[in-house]
């Protein structure tokens, strides 16, 4: 494996203006700027070599203007971000063993050194795609289906991910679903993916999912499709992304208590 200073890898970015729970959310104003924005700043600070912004809307492309980036505009008909990416790794012209980091359009603070992380377990390891996950230490958290959970075997690859509290303590929870039991050490995944740009076309081809369907989460297509996706620990704390007018405010917060 080549040093993590040597690593060679691309951020595209999915930026859907039509977000269902909060439309316009690429647009919306975080600390004055939009959400877009903010995530192509983090995507530039952890050292890809390329940065791209698939976007459906010319309004988030004047956004971008002299941010460093390039947009690519995809179809605004694409039913996933799998989708959108494909598109643009082809306008992008990446060749099929490119290391594609896909970091999801509502992650104003995602860390650098996740990023990189992302792209590091790829490039480590036989499987074809990899993510990150970080420890769950609030009971809310665990139980809200907005929190996507996921256990993993032991050789570090997803065995599952799940809207719903995995693994389930079943003697804790029988006496008390407010505070977590010790001893189980619960994740929370984060949207964060990274495969090579022939393997995202692949993914992009496959028909959905039953598992993917039913839970609403696409990496379940790879898992049902028989692929490994590796899972690393976030090297550094990753603040919860934004999908409602709640999360915004609460990034608000954040920013303001964080302005570095």
């Amino acid at each position: 494996m080549s040093t993590d200073a040597a690593l060679d890898f691309v951020v595209a970015i999915p930026a859907r203006f039509a977000a269902t729970r909060l439309p316009g959310k690429p647009l919306r104003l975080l600390g004055g700027e939009p959400l877009v924005l903010h995530v192509a700043r983090r995507a530039l600070a952890a050292g890809a070599r390329d940065v791209w912004v698939a976007a459906d809307d010319e309004r988030i492309a004047a956004a971008l203007a002299g941010s460093g980036v390039r947009v690519a505009m995809t179809s605004s008909d694409h039913a996933s971000g799998s989708d959108r990416l494909a598109e643009c790794a082809r306008c992008a012209g990446w060749s099929d063993d490119t290391i594609v980091v896909n970091l999801q359009g509502d992650e104003p603070f995602a860390p650098a050194a996740g990023i990189r992380a992302a792209a590091s377990a790829l490039h480590a390891c036989t499987a074809p795609m990899s993510t990150l996950a970080t420890p769950i230490e609030d009971a809310r958290q665990l139980f809200d289906p907005n929190v996507v959970k996921l256990v993993r075997a032991g050789n570090g690859n997803a065995l599952y991910f799940s809207r719903a509290p995995i693994p389930w303590a079943r003697d804790a929870f029988a006496a008390d679903r407010a505070t977590l039991p010790p001893g189980i050490a619960w994740l929370r995944h984060i949207g964060l993916y990274a495969y090579r740009a022939g393997f995202l076309q692949y993914v992009a081809a496959m028909p959905p999912g039953r598992l993917e369907q039913a839970e609403s989460l696409e990496q379940l297509r790879v898992l049902e499709a028989g692929f490994d996706i590796r899972v690393e620990l976030s090297p550094e704390p990753f603040p919860p992304g934004v999908d409602t007018q709640e999360d915004l405010a609460r990034a608000e917060r954040h920013l303001r208590q964080h302005p570095g």
